[in-house]
């Protein structure tokens, strides 16, 4: 199948080299143009555009576009492929982490023009070249089935790892708690690491902590490697932050949790700590220590 990858970031151009190895043929683009160059070069069945207007020009109807770029930049790529000449029967694919509201409305209006709209929900990182990606597709029935061959080759296997788990907006929809629920497991990780580290007394040693587990633990877990190999490069994680960015996934699961009602204590909470490792000085500590040394007496350390 023939399909163009708009955005070559650290998935999509693996998701290319997937595609290519399995016998589609790709278009490429990229804001980077040296990036679409190298990966064209790279690889056989591979042509890299340097702009939209080139890559509507090249590719003839009906056209099969995924967009792999950061959820900001979604509607502007859309513009720019309208602009450029997109038309009916075309089929547009988010793959990035978009809002499913947002995806929704995509949908009806891109179904105004009758160019079909897909929201993929795809999981697999940096990892996915080999191991195959975890696809959540919303859309129609018919957009799924011009997909689907594309969708097969991405998974890691033809049968296993995808759906079509709903109408358009289902895709990001199921992503978003998807995420949500691996703030919660990373939280978790984190806060049991932090406490087995303490405990100097033991002289634990984590790296070892976590070769066990990875074997017959019910905590096993892809999450548990990536901790293992950190541990393995760098046992005291003295070149890392411990400040934690959040790309949004989270925020909107928490806000769908509250506007249903549904009770997501772990998954806010997990939110709520990642705001606290940004903070260099937390005035609600502050808060918390005035009123331990009001009613307690209880010493408070002092700022060095």
């Amino acid at each position: 199948m023939k399909l163009a990858m708009i955005g070559l970031g650290k998935m999509g151009a693996n998701m290319v080299r997937r595609l290519v190895r399995d016998g589609h043929e790709v278009i490429v683009f990229d804001a980077d143009i040296a990036t679409a160059a190298v990966l064209a070069d790279e690889l056989n069945d591979v042509t890299a555009v340097s702009t939209i207007d080139e890559l509507i020009k090249v590719f003839e109807p009906p056209r099969t576009i995924w967009l792999m770029v950061p959820h900001q930049f979604v509607d502007q790529s859309i513009e720019s492929l309208l602009g450029a000449g997109m038309s009916k029967g075309d089929l547009l694919v988010d793959g990035g982490n978009s809002n499913f509201n947002l995806s929704k409305q995509r949908a009806v209006d891109l179904r105004a023009l009758d160019i079909h709209f897909v929201d993929s929900g795809t999981s697999g990182g940096v990892w996915g070249l080999e191991n195959g990606y975890s696809i959540m597709a919303g859309g129609s029935d018919e957009a799924i089935a011009i997909l689907r061959p594309v969708l097969e080759s991405l998974a890691p296997a033809k049968d296993k790892g995808w759906g079509h788990v709903g109408p358009a907006g289902a895709g990001h929809y199921v992503k978003m708690v998807h995420n949500g629920i691996e703030y919660g497991m990373m939280q978790a990780f984190a806060e049991g690491f932090e406490l087995l580290d303490a405990k100097q007394e033991m002289q634990i040693d984590l790296q070892q902590v976590t070769e066990i587990w990875q074997h017959g633990s019910v905590v096993r877990s892809w999450l548990l490697d990536l901790i293992a190999d950190a541990f393995s490069a760098d046992k005291n994680l003295s070149s890392l932050s411990d400040y934690v960015d959040d790309s949004g996934e989270g925020r909107w699961t928490v806000h769908d949790s509250i506007d249903l009602g549904v009770p997501t204590p772990v998954l806010t909470l997990a939110l709520q700590m990642r705001f606290r490792s940004r903070q260099d000085s937390s005035f609600a500590g502050k808060v918390l220590n005035a009123m331990r040394a009001g009613f307690g007496g209880h010493d408070i350390k002092s700022i060095d």
